[in-house]
């Protein structure tokens, strides 16, 4: 027995010799070693994992805690309510929230890049950079794509304001806009990361949907497994992984923070599809 007992503490030893941790919520610290990641809760302000976090990251351990942080948030939500089913005219509505989530990105990330700057950050600078380059161009994907289903494209998303969409960019500008704006690299990360569980089969049943020979995919497609945000989330690990301790604490906090937000649902009740139709029913191009 005592020989049992001896071997399992080695094998905790030896997981815990390269480890990252970070304080996602009150009473919430996602673990995470080369084998495994987990929730822990402390019980008390002396053990490891109630400390601030110390050492330097890896590609391995990084990436699962940040990883395990986005599905801590899915638990937490574990919403009762399903959405409705996806229909051609509630995809206008998720078009119009891909606009807005697109459209603000290149700007905030050059004047992230500004404050990384400010902070003697090359290396953020850089990053922020890369990804203002990065996500130009695909607000416009959106409006190709609302235009293609026969609207005035510019009317409906100055019409069509999906409120998880307008919380989600209103906390990607509190991050940008902080002294230290590292809290969006999590808001990045975890939206880029989520994008991945897009695939073709996914896309092709909202194709279905829609009227023959009408591309509405484009700003989807780009958003997905199949398209350019497949290689970044490997990209963002490798980066963070090089930041300091307390860097990384705060973007797998940010993580949390950005995916409660991705998958709780309304505090009232979903668009209906009617209504959806009556705002845009004069938006209609003949």
């Amino acid at each position: 027995m005592a020989n049992n007992i001896d071997s399992c503490q080695q094998q905790i030893n030896s997981e815990l010799a390269d480890v990252e941790w970070a304080h996602i919520a009150p009473g919430k610290v996602v673990v995470a070693t080369e084998q495994r990641a987990w929730l822990y809760q402390p019980q008390s302000p002396e053990e490891q994992f109630a400390q601030p976090m110390m050492g330097q990251g890896s590609l391995t351990t990084t990436g699962k805690m940040l990883d395990t942080a986005i599905a801590a948030a899915q638990y937490t939500v574990n919403p009762d309510r399903r959405p409705p089913a996806l229909t051609a005219i509630r995809w206008v509505w998720r078009l119009a929230g891909s606009y807005h989530l697109t459209h603000p990105v290149p700007q905030l990330m050059e004047e992230a890049a500004n404050r990384f700057s400010a902070n003697n950050s090359s290396d953020l600078e850089a990053w922020a950079l890369e990804k203002a380059q990065e996500e130009t161009g695909h607000d416009r994907l959106a409006l190709k794509d609302i235009q293609s289903l026969g609207y005035d494209a510019k009317a409906v998303v100055e019409t069509l304001k999906p409120p998880a969409a307008i919380a989600l960019m209103d906390y990607f500008i509190r991050s940008v806009r902080d002294r230290n704006p590292i809290d969006c690299i999590g808001y990045v990360y975890t939206m880029e990361r989520l994008s991945l569980g897009i695939g073709e089969e996914y896309i092709q049943k909202i194709e279905t949907l829609l009227p023959p020979e009408i591309n509405a995919t484009r700003c989807l497609r780009v958003h997905s497994s199949v398209g350019a945000d497949a290689g970044h989330a490997d990209e963002n690990v490798s980066f963070i992984a090089g930041l300091s301790a307390s860097e990384r604490s705060r973007i797998a906090r940010a993580c949390y923070e950005t995916a409660l937000m991705c998958f709780s649902p309304p505090s009232g009740e979903y668009i209906s599809d009617k209504e959806i139709k009556q705002l845009i029913a004069s938006l209609k191009i003949d």
